[in-house]
């Protein structure tokens, strides 16, 4: 059977997609780590930075949930195949958050700094919150994620459609709160050996975003799930955080 060059070209998009979307991941993880360590600048006052940071997270953030709601999802449809819709989304998001963490303005002050047992313990909480993340978006489908399972569903192949909805999931972190991804995030951020105004900048506005953009994404899930997301949530309360939110 002659091979669709249609279709090997959405491949070599989705597994692109997929290589920028890992690669943004690395890059954020050795900025955090590393690259936000470096010595702000000597300034009057760090409002000019704290504003460019800002400024930059927003831009990333407008993409990240105008992008995900279901009007826009309709509009880029009619611009690109079905199946290469939740890919194209990950090219742009991923790619702007690059931008965002090389361009991310060192901030001056130090909140705190521990160092012997108590820095061991808050980097094992980071490396167990990646894992947990990890684990998280196992549940759901990583090459989903990523933009690249949609090009492996039957109904894709014979259609051109976009696959099925992720089915609800309430057991392992998914029974823990509705968002575990975003529970691992603020682990990530926040128990760091090193609390510097780089670092304490990044995680307060990052938190803001997800605090404020839960409830939007829930109400797209209830239109995708109907009462059986309202049911849902009955089970499993919390939203990120146990016991708090």
């Amino acid at each position: 059977m002659a091979s669709d060059p249609g279709r090997n070209l959405r491949w070599i998009v989705a597994i692109g997609g997929g290589l920028v979307f890992v690669g943004s991941l690395l890059f954020f993880a050795a900025s955090y780590l590393w690259r936000f360590d470096a010595a702000a600048p000597a300034v009057g006052s760090a409002l000019p930075l704290i504003g460019i940071d800002l400024a930059l997270f927003t831009g990333f953030a407008l993409h990240h949930s105008v992008f995900a709601r279901t009007g826009a999802k309709q509009w880029l449809q009619r611009l690109v195949p079905a199946d290469l819709e939740r890919s194209v989304y990950v090219w742009i998001a991923s790619v702007i958050f690059i931008a965002v963490c090389a361009a991310w303005q060192p901030v001056p002050g130090l909140v705190w700094h521990v160092d012997g047992p108590f820095r061991h313990a808050l980097t094992a909480i980071q490396v167990a919150a990646m894992l947990f993340t990890v684990v998280a978006a196992r549940r759901l489908g990583v090459l989903q994620l990523a933009g690249v399972a949609q090009l492996q569903s039957p109904r894709s192949s014979r259609t051109g459609g976009s696959p099925e909805p992720v089915k609800l999931d309430d057991s392992g972190p998914y029974g823990l709160v509705r968002h575990p991804i975003y529970l691992g995030w603020l682990f990530i951020v926040w128990a760091t050996p090193t609390m510097n105004g780089t670092r304490l900048v990044f995680a307060a506005i990052s938190t803001a975003y997800l605090a404020l953009a839960v409830p939007f994404e829930e109400r797209d899930l209830r239109a995708t799930f109907g009462p059986a997301y309202d049911a849902y949530c009955r089970r499993v309360k919390w939203r990120i955080v146990p016991f708090l939110y």
